[in-house]
């Protein structure tokens, strides 16, 4: 009896997963364009190329890129490479999207804790999409879905720990008002991920 109330499983097909990568990267790079116009960072790797780019003048896409290439070995040794191919074709499109929507449209009028908190809020359900078709965006993304699956210790938390302590060290580049933004902006990102992204939660795979 058990069983039959039990949903049964359906893998995604390679077309959904296509699908889910475009959209979901589509998304998190839209989010990240309104924190770049907004003058504010997040967390995680992410964090890491907005410091870049801010101090350095090279773009977000490509330091977010660069900065990703040493995850790959363990993305490949821990989660296989569906996942790992997956994950770099995940970056490649934000790196790609992120410069480009940057040259296709510029907000002239912009709240900067509104554009934060709603980037945030739309960089939170792009990595919803992405992390459901067994994808990530690299970095601190691939070892918090590691340590979940084998540790237990959900990704969200680990992410909110860790974006915090980047957001933090950014002080020195941006205003304490946008520092604030910066951190409501990641909790907001992260609750949306512990809520969401939790093993039992979803039960869809991918094939492969």
């Amino acid at each position: 009896m058990e069983n039959l109330l039990r949903p049964t499983r359906i893998p995604h097909s390679l077309t959904e997963d296509a699908l889910a990568l475009l959209f979901g990267t589509l998304m998190v790079s839209f989010g990240v364009v309104l924190l770049r116009q907004a003058g504010a960072l997040t967390g995680g790797t992410a964090g890491l190329a907005f410091l870049i780019h801010y101090a350095s003048g090279l773009s977000f896409g490509g330091a977010f890129f660069l900065l990703n290439v040493p995850f790959y070995w363990l993305a490949l040794k821990r989660m296989g490479r569906a996942f790992t191919l997956k994950t770099f074709c995940a970056v490649a499109l934000v790196s790609l999207f992120s410069d480009l929507h940057g040259r296709l449209m510029h907000f002239d009028a912009l709240n900067p804790w509104y554009a934060t908190l709603l980037g945030s809020v739309i960089m939170g359900i792009g990595f919803i999409v992405l992390f459901r078709h067994q994808a990530s965006l690299g970095g601190v993304n691939i070892l918090a879905l590691w340590l979940q699956d084998n540790v237990g210790l959900r990704a969200g938390k680990l992410q909110m720990a860790v974006d915090c302590v980047v957001v933090l060290a950014s002080l020195w580049l941006v205003s304490l008002p946008m520092l604030l933004a910066s951190v409501a902006g990641a909790a907001i990102m992260n609750l949306i991920i512990a809520m969401n992204h939790r093993p039992g939660r979803y039960d869809a795979a991918s094939r492969g």
